[in-house]
């Protein structure tokens, strides 16, 4: 009998998290079954797509009666492995699991240097780290998805745990079109301050008046970096489209912009490079093991990210992804490795 995993995630929509678990859903996990535990929402109509069985995680009245939900879950499925992603389902698995014989992993996705970047109130942040460390001991393995990931979960949480590195897989595109050079700008994040679009803005402002800029997405700081494209009176060459399909706007855009103050496995700089645009990012995190140096800039050098702009604008500087970065099957094929080592 197939043994089943059970990927539990505290979002329902399309964004961060759910590229990883649809991306792994596609491809299946070799020797296992998976199943997906998430709010209501599009990630589970896309799981009923895939034809993969996902059961509905309501968080809606709170965190007791969410963890008493997936307990339900979990004695129902009874599977070898339930396998975490993101911090609220780390804590839910902890205390939903208790006495019960599954194996627990949690695949860590977002761990920053400083814990203050997402949590801005240092006591909040200093009791976080405090009870990662405590939900750490409840888990069989912990799972980074870079070597700068693993790096701050041994710096942050000090864990008795085994860490792996799974980096999350990206498959090159079968067929590409023959890029040009162009002054096509494009950032694909967020609009928060952790994501840093002011400092795009800026360093766009220094280029020629054939460059456009498209800000996709949106935030908490949309405002104020409107205020700021009004202010620079960038308007005419500034588009706010609001949220966009990753692929179109790869696409339809020469180079990608993003000076992140932390980024893990960025699976928007992992896109850009295999298909074929410029980039340029921030050397945090695990961008430099992406991305080579002449990609990478500090964003509060307003001149510096200009130039690298104009740089990567043109085919000769753009970057390839290296040869040894994994496929999405390579991925699924590391963790059901990880998932027989842990159960064995």
């Amino acid at each position: 009998m197939t043994p089943t995993a059970l990927w539990v995630s505290p979002v329902s929509n399309l964004a961060g998290v759910a590229r990883h678990i649809l991306d792994a859903a596609r491809a299946g996990i070799p020797g296992w079954e998976l199943h997906v535990a998430a709010p209501q929402g599009p990630i589970l109509d896309e799981l009923a797509k895939l034809g993969v069985p996902s059961t509905p995680l309501p968080l809606e009245h709170g965190t007791t009666r969410a963890a008493s939900a997936l307990r339900g879950i979990i004695g129902a499925l009874r599977p070898r492995v339930v396998h975490s992603h993101l911090a609220k389902a780390d804590f839910l698995v902890a205390a939903a699991a208790v006495g019960m014989p599954a194996k627990l992993i949690s695949t860590e996705h977002g761990i920053a240097a400083d814990p203050r970047l997402y949590n801005t109130n240092p006591v909040k942040a200093w009791l976080k780290q405090q009870a990662h460390r405590r939900r750490c001991r409840r888990f069989d393995q912990l799972i980074a998805v870079s070597h700068s990931t693993a790096e701050q979960i041994q710096r942050h949480w000090h864990p008795s745990t085994p860490v792996t590195v799974v980096l999350n897989g990206v498959d090159r595109p079968e067929y590409m079109p023959a890029r040009q050079p162009g002054k096509r700008y494009l950032s694909l994040s967020r609009i928060s301050h952790e994501k840093n679009i002011s400092a795009i803005v800026r360093a766009f402002a220094l280029l020629d008046d054939e460059a456009t800029l498209t800000i996709a997405g949106d935030g908490p700081d949309h405002p104020a970096v409107a205020r700021l494209v009004e202010q620079l009176q960038l308007g005419a060459r500034v588009s706010f489209p609001g949220f966009l399909d990753a692929q179109r706007a790869l696409a339809e855009h020469d180079v990608l912009v993003q000076l992140s103050k932390w980024e893990n496995a960025s699976y928007a700089l992992l896109d850009a490079a295999v298909n074929g645009l410029g980039v340029v990012a921030t050397p945090v995190g695990g961008n430099p093991e992406i991305l080579p140096p002449r990609c990478l800039v500090l964003a509060e050098d307003t001149q510096a990210v200009a130039k690298r702009m104009r740089e990567q604008a043109q085919l000769a500087a753009r970057p390839v992804l290296r040869a040894d970065w994994p496929t999405v099957a390579e991925m699924t094929d590391r963790i059901a490795r990880v998932y027989s080592e842990v159960c064995a």
